[in-house]
């Protein structure tokens, strides 16, 4: 009997070949239908933590000291409404770099910032010289243009211009052969000997972080700006870093972004939100538009039971054999008295307009109108985009003067002094105006400056060596570079056949 009680012994401890699943009780799927709609159907939140910065591996070497004045007001800072998003308040922290380049790989936002950057260095500058500039100085001014074109500095503009777009900053460091990067750039030519100017280059804010910066008198001109910056471990003075932020924060709130402005990524992040959410409920709707509906008894699902096809299995079986058969050339056979098609289709009249309403917004937040940000014309009669582009142009231009010059000036002053040993003081530089005319109305400006001229000329106001001296100069008259030595006779000189008829 041993073998029996085995054998019984084994026979117990083997699972069955099948189960049977207790039917759940009536309300639970309801309750947990509700409680998954509460966990995805919330608002999401666009406040981050009012903190210190987390700052990537070897940025701040192991043996210096790292602290950033003033983290204690952090707390205070979460604790005012708003600034926790409770109340009235998002974006209120920094979501840090990794977050940010994350949503550069989106392309809302790489368009931002590519756009942005791109027209705002398009037509790029040019080098001018003062009326008292002899030929050593163009002679210069040509050797500069290649120098500055040898180097990249446009890129490098038009990267800064994009990372600060991405993060709330662009960084620029000039490096200088032999010169130590934690002293002061001094515009010298004992401090910047011929020769040694080596590149210029980008650094993303991601590899840097403040060494040291004035926290103490706020009357001082470095209140709350670096003078030092930590660049992966190295200490770099922050006139050797040039730094661009188009968006900056007030001084609180400085520590907790490392630094940086507002990033256009994190302002736009909302209205990039909403834009995707509306995109993709309109192609949902237009995939769904028309809807099926078979009614037909369900007591068999909804009733429940103990009966073979409590499961609703004979149910889903007509689903799958309704939807096998539908087709514009088929024929649907219903049961007469137990069931009935109905077809349900949602209007989708305005869906374009609510469509272009949320890009419309999402062009609004960087202010770029909708032709340029996504080639999309205008629609309507008579629908013209020149008001909103002249309008870019000229915040594009305002840009230029406020965040561009003073990097361009310093670049070119390091250029002219490893090159010449000296700053020229007649050699400037101007921005190309980012409006181009058109051939049409280039030649209509100069038949009305030719009319003009000739009229000076004619009442005594200028000479002619004046008037041919302005079209040498003028890089729009189409006779730049004239040669001025060349003796040009008036038309009235040198014409004697009507004397000699006489």
């Amino acid at each position: 009997m041993t073998w029996l009680r085995n054998l019984w012994d084994r026979f117990r401890k083997t699972p069955a070949p099948f189960s049977v699943t207790p039917a759940p009780e009536r309300g639970e799927g309801l309750a947990r239908a509700l409680a998954k709609a509460k966990e995805t159907g919330g608002r999401k939140s666009y406040c981050y933590p009012v903190k210190a910065p987390d700052l990537m591996p070897g940025v701040v070497p192991a043996t210096a000291k790292s602290g950033i004045a003033m983290d204690a007001n952090f707390s205070a800072m979460n604790g005012v409404p708003g600034a926790a998003g409770y109340a009235y308040g998002d974006s209120a922290g920094f979501p840090g770099y990794p977050y940010l380049a994350m949503l550069a790989t989106r392309a809302e936002y790489r368009a931002f910032a590519s756009t942005l950057a791109t027209e705002r260095t398009r037509e790029w500058i040019v080098l001018n010289s003062t009326d008292t500039a002899g030929d050593e100085t163009k002679t210069r001014i040509t050797e500069l243009t290649q120098a500055l074109k040898d180097i990249k500095l446009q890129k490098v503009i038009r990267r800064a211009a994009e990372q600060d777009c991405l993060y709330g900053r662009g960084q620029i460091f000039i490096k200088i052969k032999g010169a130590d990067d934690s002293l002061p750039l001094i515009l010298s030519n004992k401090t910047i000997k011929k020769g040694s100017f080596d590149s210029v280059t980008n650094v993303e804010p991601i590899w840097t972080t403040p060494s040291a910066y004035n926290a103490l008198d706020p009357t001082a001109a470095d209140f709350y700006k670096p003078s030092k910056w930590w660049m992966l471990g190295k200490e770099v003075h922050a006139s050797r870093m040039m730094t661009m932020i188009t968006r900056e924060l007030p001084d609180i709130l400085k520590p907790a972004f490392n630094f940086s402005g507002m990033s256009l990524s994190q302002l736009a992040e909302p209205y990039v939100d909403n834009w995707l959410r509306t995109r993709q409920s309109v192609s949902d709707l237009i995939n769904n538009f028309s809807i099926t509906a078979l009614k037909t008894s369900m007591g068999q699902v909804l009733q429940g039971g103990d009966g073979p096809d409590a499961d609703g299995t004979d149910l889903f079986e007509r689903a799958d054999l309704f939807t096998a058969g539908r087709s514009n050339k088929g024929l649907m056979l219903l049961d007469k008295d137990s069931e009935e098609l109905v077809q349900v289709n949602t209007p989708l009249g305005g869906l374009h307009e609510l469509q272009a309403q949320a890009q419309e917004q999402m062009c609004s937040v960087s202010r770029t109108p909708a032709i340029i940000l996504t080639g999309i014309s205008p629609s309507g009669l008579n629908a013209s985009s020149e008001g909103e582009i002249s309008t870019f142009e000229d915040w594009n231009a305002a840009l230029q003067e406020a965040y561009d010059r003073e990097p361009i000036e310093t670049v070119l002053k390091v250029l002219q002094l490893s090159m010449y040993g000296e700053i020229d003081p007649d050699i400037t530089f101007a921005f190309v105006p980012l409006r181009q005319m058109t051939k049409k109305e280039l030649a209509e400006i100069r038949t009305a400056d030719s009319t003009t001229a000739g009229t000076y000329i004619d009442r005594g106001v200028i000479s002619p060596e004046e008037e041919r001296e302005r079209l040498a100069r003028d890089p729009d008259s189409g006779y730049q570079g004239l040669d001025m030595s060349l003796e040009i006779a008036t038309p009235n000189e040198g014409n004697t056949d009507n004397e000699d008829d006489e």
